[in-house]
């Protein structure tokens, strides 16, 4: 399937608290990762789609899943998002090592992230 959802990302209020609570609900495995803007919690969930858990980037904002989409070109995507009438809420940034993401917002006011991974 082409740009199939890859990866889920809960930008949170409190992530110890986050943390906490779904290392007890679910058998998922959490591993603290070093991050250039703070911590990055890894999620790693067996079978089906993994994720990652951090401080919500954007002060007073509520805490939210972010669901991340496959790109071929995460630039080329993200300027297509654009023209089709997106916000850019997050411009094309680098993951050093691993690949490229950017975060955008539809016509519709519906966040969604788009992942480009780095070709080895």
């Amino acid at each position: 399937m082409a740009n199939p959802f890859i990866h889920v990302e809960l930008n949170t209020t409190d992530a110890a608290k986050a943390k906490s609570f779904y290392g007890k609900l679910f058998d998922w495995k959490l591993e603290d990762m070093p991050s250039s803007d703070g911590a990055y919690t890894m999620i790693e969930v067996g079978e089906g789609t993994g994720g990652g858990l951090m401080k919500h980037p954007v002060p007073g904002a509520p805490s939210t899943w972010l669901a991340y989409v496959l790109v071929d070109d995460a630039k080329a995507a993200t300027g297509k998002a654009r023209s089709l009438g997106a916000t850019i809420l997050k411009d094309v940034t680098e993951v050093p090592g691993k690949g490229w993401f950017s975060v955008i917002s539809d016509p519709t006011g519906a966040a969604l992230g788009m992942w480009q991974d780095k070709k080895t």
